[in-house]
């Protein structure tokens, strides 16, 4: 039975969404129609409850270096209101979660893991912290996060940010964050705003104190109302997530997969010169190569009929099973089937036919090149 929930479950039982149990968390599935959720914010804007993510604040004189070894990624580079896509690993080479750190000074960063997933990071970042002079707080439990995503977007957020501070979000680039003052129930708030996303379209996410969500909620969908903006839920977020070709971790990463097979081998510095968790085990299996554990490397696959994959379903060649598909589904967007698989390395080159097996029924599939979709700047 779900434990968790949002601090704007209410907002979302008033808007009639249908909730589904994510990562231990009461979250919205839809609130109409997940295909009319997906058009939104392909070509208007979707408004995101994503307060069932992680927070964890590392602080102190070591902070860059202490990422640098707990987590894949090089975080000391990052520059001061930049973020870093990364991964934390385990001594193995497995993949204990993706996430996403962003640099708010020089010994400061908010790292983001994913729900089902948030209290492990945190404490395997306090584990790993040993030795070094920082400190990690966990302040998920009193953090909620709103997404804005969509082509209109940007609209959306400058009528609640006041005329001078303009131009900190419009110049605010991909992958980074600053503070802006946001009207929330008649008054300005600073407030951290990202512009991150996890849809393929450009958007916005702010993290704001749990008290003030729903009137941040309510402030965004008045201000939305004349750009196309609803609300938008889990099932269309999994769709639009697949078609920009994106991981999601239980899916297409785990703790049994690794970065390379995965194809996020750019994620991983092993140039770096700090040691890290698992990076010899990383650089074991980057010189044998993608696959390297399982013989399996992660593709994408075009159907060309109209029956759809789904998860677990058997990748076929000549009938004989070669791989296994870790999400599937028709793409609103490109009007046919998708999806993403692990599959024997030497039939992962696009253009490649195989099959997957729809319970019994061979459907034809074409490997092709990730991402599926990719928006027009």
């Amino acid at each position: 039975m779900t434990e968790n929930y949002t601090a704007l479950f209410e907002q979302h039982k008033i808007a009639g969404a249908s909730f589904t149990d994510f990562g231990g968390w009461q979250m919205p599935l839809k609130y109409s129609s997940e295909l009319a959720e997906h058009h939104a914010v392909r070509n208007a804007a979707g408004l995101f409850d994503l307060s069932h993510m992680g927070e964890v604040w590392v602080t102190g004189p070591d902070a860059a270096a202490f990422l640098d070894y707990a987590l894949a990624g090089k975080l000391s580079a990052v520059a001061v209101g930049k973020a870093k896509y990364s991964l934390i690993c385990q001594e193995d080479g497995g993949i204990i979660d993706d996430l996403i750190s962003y640099r708010r000074s020089e010994e400061k960063y908010l790292v983001v893991p994913n729900a089902g997933n948030a209290k492990v990071v945190a404490a395997a970042l306090a584990e790993r912290a040993a030795g070094f002079d920082v400190t990690v707080e966990d302040v998920s439990a009193e953090t909620s996060l709103i997404a804005v995503q969509g082509p209109n977007a940007e609209a959306i957020l400058l009528t609640l940010v006041p005329a001078e501070q303009h131009s900190l979000v419009t110049g605010l680039k991909y992958y980074a964050a600053v503070e802006v003052g946001i009207t929330v129930n008649g008054a300005v708030q600073d407030l951290l705003l990202a512009r991150t996303g996890y849809t393929g379209e450009d958007g916005f996410e702010v993290y704001v104190p749990n008290g003030d969500a729903a009137g941040l909620w309510e402030a965004l969908l008045e201000a939305g109302a004349g750009h196309g903006l609803i609300p938008a839920g889990l099932a269309c977020r999994d769709s639009l997530r697949l078609e920009a070709g994106m991981p999601l971790y239980g899916n297409e990463l785990s703790r049994e997969g690794n970065p390379y097979a995965a194809g996020l081998g750019p994620v991983v510095s092993l140039a770096k010169e700090s040691d890290f968790i698992g990076k010899a085990a990383l650089a074991e299996l980057k010189a044998l190569g993608a696959g390297a554990t399982s013989g399996r490397k992660l593709v994408g696959l075009k159907g060309l009929g109209r029956r759809a994959g789904r998860s677990h379903y058997p990748v076929l060649k000549d009938g004989n099973v070669v791989g296994e598909v870790t999400s599937g589904q028709p793409s609103p967007t490109l009007g046919y089937p998708i999806a993403m698989a692990y599959v024997d390395v030497e039939h992962s080159a696009p253009g490649t036919a195989l099959d997957i097996d729809l319970r019994g029924k061979p459907e034809p599939f074409e490997v092709v090149a990730l991402p599926f979709y990719k928006r027009q700047k």
